[in-house]
């Protein structure tokens, strides 16, 4: 039985819709079977074994779809393997996967009892639209700091996860003497 992954992200300059492709290719590759959706187009969680889920940061939160998916689908999500990324520092700070997440995602993160989170460098080109974008366009914060080798092994390490099986207690059987 092939393992069925939602890979459903949000975005608005399709730099996060790049990262979800990303990590949608390798769990391809890595014999799952991802779906790969705007989360404003996900009908029903429950249609999947797994989810991934991803968010551009804007001033320190998910895009409100996102943040929506998460409120909506909350109970469903309880009930399968769920991991989150973030993509967003302009910057080389998440090249070394340290950046903690944002305090919505962090509670998300337990709401939903996610297995992981990671945030991704983000990227800010010359032809961004938006007020906000120009302005930091403008002051030379701009540039590609997304590590695509970082996600691949993320993404990876999650195709791994879902192969293996959930530790359980061994079983105590009574001996007769």
């Amino acid at each position: 039985m092939t393992c069925k992954v939602l890979v459903a992200y949000a975005t608005k300059n399709w730099s996060t819709a790049e990262i979800a492709r990303t990590i949608t290719q390798v769990l391809h590759e890595e014999g799952r079977n991802p779906e790969m959706l705007l989360v404003t187009d996900v009908v029903d969680v429950q249609a999947y074994d797994a989810v991934v889920i991803g968010s551009p940061l804007y001033e320190g939160r998910w895009l409100k779809d996102a943040q929506r998916f998460l409120k909506d689908q909350g109970e469903a999500l309880r009930k399968q393997p769920v991991w989150l990324f973030s993509s967003g520092p302009l910057d080389d700070s998440a090249n070394g996967g340290g950046v903690p997440p944002v305090p919505d995602v962090h509670h998300a993160l337990i709401r939903i009892n996610a297995r992981g989170h990671v945030t991704f460098g983000g990227c800010l080109r010359d032809d961004t639209k938006g007020w906000v974008a120009q302005e930091l366009v403008s002051s030379r914060k701009r540039g590609d700091f997304r590590d695509f080798k970082q996600i691949s092994t993320w993404a990876q390490d999650i195709a791994t996860a879902l192969t293996e099986r959930p530790r359980t207690r061994p079983r105590v059987t009574a001996q007769a003497g």
